[in-house]
Protein backbone atom coordinates (compact mmCIF):
# COMPACT_ATOMS: atom_id res chain seq x y z
CA UNK A 1 0.00 0.00 0.00
CA UNK A 2 1.44 3.72 -0.79
CA UNK A 3 1.46 6.59 1.56
CA UNK A 4 -1.60 8.13 -0.22
CA UNK A 5 -3.64 4.82 -0.26
CA UNK A 6 -2.50 4.33 4.01
CA UNK A 7 -3.97 8.23 3.80
CA UNK A 8 -7.29 7.71 2.75
CA UNK A 9 -7.31 3.92 4.16
CA UNK A 10 -6.82 6.36 7.46
CA UNK A 11 -9.58 8.83 6.20
CA UNK A 12 -12.50 6.25 5.73
CA UNK A 13 -11.88 4.54 8.74
CA UNK A 14 -11.61 7.83 11.10
CA UNK A 15 -15.12 9.61 8.79
CA UNK A 16 -16.66 6.17 8.38
CA UNK A 17 -16.80 5.73 12.37
CA UNK A 18 -17.54 9.49 13.37
CA UNK A 19 -20.17 10.21 10.67
CA UNK A 20 -23.44 8.75 11.12
CA UNK A 21 -24.73 6.45 8.34
CA UNK A 22 -26.81 9.12 7.13
CA UNK A 23 -24.56 11.90 7.28
CA UNK A 24 -22.16 9.50 5.05
CA UNK A 25 -25.63 8.92 2.94
CA UNK A 26 -25.77 12.81 2.56
CA UNK A 27 -22.22 12.74 0.68
CA UNK A 28 -22.85 10.60 -1.56
CA UNK A 29 -26.04 11.89 -2.54
CA UNK A 30 -24.19 15.10 -3.13
CA UNK A 31 -21.50 13.21 -4.87
CA UNK A 32 -24.24 11.59 -7.44
CA UNK A 33 -24.93 14.74 -8.13
CA UNK A 34 -21.66 15.87 -9.14
CA UNK A 35 -21.70 12.48 -11.03
CA UNK A 36 -24.67 13.33 -12.85
CA UNK A 37 -23.82 16.84 -13.82
CA UNK A 38 -20.78 15.78 -15.80
CA UNK A 39 -21.99 12.95 -17.21
CA UNK A 40 -24.36 15.39 -18.88
CA UNK A 41 -21.70 17.95 -19.68
CA UNK A 42 -20.37 15.24 -22.27
CA UNK A 43 -21.80 15.69 -25.58
CA UNK A 44 -24.53 12.38 -26.22
CA UNK A 45 -23.34 12.22 -29.64
CA UNK A 46 -19.09 11.48 -28.18
CA UNK A 47 -20.46 9.75 -25.70
CA UNK A 48 -19.12 6.27 -26.35
CA UNK A 49 -15.73 7.59 -27.80
CA UNK A 50 -12.58 7.79 -25.97
CA UNK A 51 -10.99 11.15 -25.91
CA UNK A 52 -7.58 9.28 -26.27
CA UNK A 53 -6.78 5.79 -27.22
CA UNK A 54 -5.72 4.92 -23.47
CA UNK A 55 -8.02 6.88 -21.97
CA UNK A 56 -11.70 5.87 -21.33
CA UNK A 57 -15.10 6.93 -22.71
CA UNK A 58 -17.90 8.43 -20.78
CA UNK A 59 -19.74 5.44 -21.50
CA UNK A 60 -16.87 3.07 -19.74
CA UNK A 61 -16.83 5.39 -16.96
CA UNK A 62 -20.33 4.77 -15.88
CA UNK A 63 -20.19 1.32 -16.87
CA UNK A 64 -17.20 0.95 -14.41
CA UNK A 65 -19.29 2.94 -11.44
CA UNK A 66 -22.77 1.11 -11.92
CA UNK A 67 -20.08 -2.18 -11.57
CA UNK A 68 -18.26 -1.23 -8.94
CA UNK A 69 -21.51 -0.29 -7.12
CA UNK A 70 -22.65 -3.57 -7.91
CA UNK A 71 -19.76 -4.94 -5.55
CA UNK A 72 -19.08 -2.41 -3.15
CA UNK A 73 -22.64 -1.35 -2.98
CA UNK A 74 -23.87 -5.15 -3.03
CA UNK A 75 -21.14 -6.16 -0.69
CA UNK A 76 -22.76 -3.10 1.80
CA UNK A 77 -26.44 -4.51 1.48
CA UNK A 78 -25.43 -8.55 1.60
CA UNK A 79 -23.71 -7.59 4.93
CA UNK A 80 -26.25 -5.65 6.51
CA UNK A 81 -28.86 -8.43 4.97
CA UNK A 82 -26.16 -11.04 6.90
CA UNK A 83 -25.18 -12.17 3.89
CA UNK A 84 -21.51 -12.80 2.89
CA UNK A 85 -20.25 -9.83 1.04
CA UNK A 86 -19.79 -10.83 -2.72
CA UNK A 87 -16.87 -12.02 -4.58
CA UNK A 88 -15.04 -9.26 -6.54
CA UNK A 89 -15.35 -9.50 -10.64
CA UNK A 90 -12.57 -9.56 -13.07
CA UNK A 91 -11.99 -6.61 -14.96
CA UNK A 92 -12.65 -3.01 -14.53
CA UNK A 93 -16.39 -2.97 -15.82
CA UNK A 94 -15.32 -1.48 -18.73
CA UNK A 95 -14.76 -4.34 -20.65
CA UNK A 96 -17.49 -4.65 -23.23
CA UNK A 97 -19.49 -2.28 -21.84
CA UNK A 98 -23.48 -1.92 -23.15
CA UNK A 99 -23.46 1.53 -24.93
CA UNK A 100 -26.11 3.42 -22.95
CA UNK A 101 -26.83 7.33 -22.65
CA UNK A 102 -25.94 9.00 -19.61
CA UNK A 103 -29.34 9.25 -18.14
CA UNK A 104 -29.65 5.08 -18.53
CA UNK A 105 -26.57 4.76 -16.47
CA UNK A 106 -27.56 7.03 -14.13
CA UNK A 107 -30.77 5.28 -13.25
CA UNK A 108 -29.34 2.10 -13.26
CA UNK A 109 -27.52 3.66 -10.67
CA UNK A 110 -30.10 5.63 -8.88
CA UNK A 111 -31.70 2.44 -8.75
CA UNK A 112 -28.66 0.33 -7.49
CA UNK A 113 -28.38 3.85 -4.75
CA UNK A 114 -31.96 3.65 -3.83
CA UNK A 115 -31.93 -0.37 -2.64
CA UNK A 116 -28.36 0.36 -0.44
CA UNK A 117 -29.61 3.61 1.18
CA UNK A 118 -32.81 1.99 2.30
CA UNK A 119 -30.60 -0.99 3.89
CA UNK A 120 -28.53 1.88 5.53
CA UNK A 121 -31.11 3.73 6.84
CA UNK A 122 -32.68 1.10 8.94
CA UNK A 123 -29.67 -0.39 9.70
CA UNK A 124 -27.95 -0.45 13.75
CA UNK A 125 -24.86 2.07 12.71
CA UNK A 126 -22.96 -0.62 14.48
CA UNK A 127 -23.79 -3.84 13.38
CA UNK A 128 -21.45 -6.40 11.58
CA UNK A 129 -18.28 -3.74 11.68
CA UNK A 130 -16.47 -6.90 12.11
CA UNK A 131 -17.26 -7.98 8.20
CA UNK A 132 -15.52 -6.73 5.48
CA UNK A 133 -15.13 -5.80 2.17
CA UNK A 134 -12.22 -6.53 0.40
CA UNK A 135 -11.01 -3.39 -1.77
CA UNK A 136 -7.78 -3.51 -4.16
CA UNK A 137 -6.31 -0.44 -2.56
CA UNK A 138 -7.24 0.00 0.66
CA UNK A 139 -8.08 -3.27 2.14
CA UNK A 140 -10.71 -4.78 3.74
CA UNK A 141 -13.33 -2.03 4.40
CA UNK A 142 -16.24 -2.14 6.91
CA UNK A 143 -19.79 -1.26 5.60
CA UNK A 144 -19.43 2.27 6.55
CA UNK A 145 -16.33 2.71 5.40
CA UNK A 146 -17.03 1.05 2.29
CA UNK A 147 -20.26 3.64 1.75
CA UNK A 148 -17.76 6.26 2.45
CA UNK A 149 -15.45 5.25 -0.02
CA UNK A 150 -18.63 5.20 -3.05
CA UNK A 151 -18.44 9.22 -2.20
CA UNK A 152 -14.07 9.29 -2.91
CA UNK A 153 -15.51 6.95 -6.20
CA UNK A 154 -18.20 9.31 -7.46
CA UNK A 155 -16.06 12.32 -7.24
CA UNK A 156 -12.99 10.85 -8.76
CA UNK A 157 -15.06 9.66 -11.62
CA UNK A 158 -16.99 13.16 -11.79
CA UNK A 159 -13.60 15.01 -12.36
CA UNK A 160 -12.72 12.37 -15.34
CA UNK A 161 -15.76 12.85 -17.10
CA UNK A 162 -15.24 16.43 -16.28
CA UNK A 163 -11.84 16.20 -18.50
CA UNK A 164 -13.96 14.16 -21.22
CA UNK A 165 -16.29 16.48 -21.81
CA UNK A 166 -13.53 19.24 -21.68
CA UNK A 167 -11.58 17.48 -23.92
CA UNK A 168 -14.64 17.40 -26.52
CA UNK A 169 -14.83 21.17 -26.71
CA UNK A 170 -17.77 21.14 -23.90
CA UNK A 171 -17.70 23.81 -21.16
CA UNK A 172 -17.19 21.46 -17.67
CA UNK A 173 -20.10 20.91 -15.28
CA UNK A 174 -20.39 23.90 -12.18
CA UNK A 175 -20.07 22.88 -9.48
Amino acid sequence: MTDEQRRIRSYLQAQGAKQTPAEIVAKVEAAMTDLAKAARAVPAARFAERPEPEEWSANEVLSHVVAADGYFGGGVVAILEGRPAPARGEGRGIENAPRRAAEEWLEILGRQRRSLFDHVSGADPGARLDVTIEHPFFGPLNWRETLLFTRLHDLDHAGQLGKIAAAFGAAPPAR
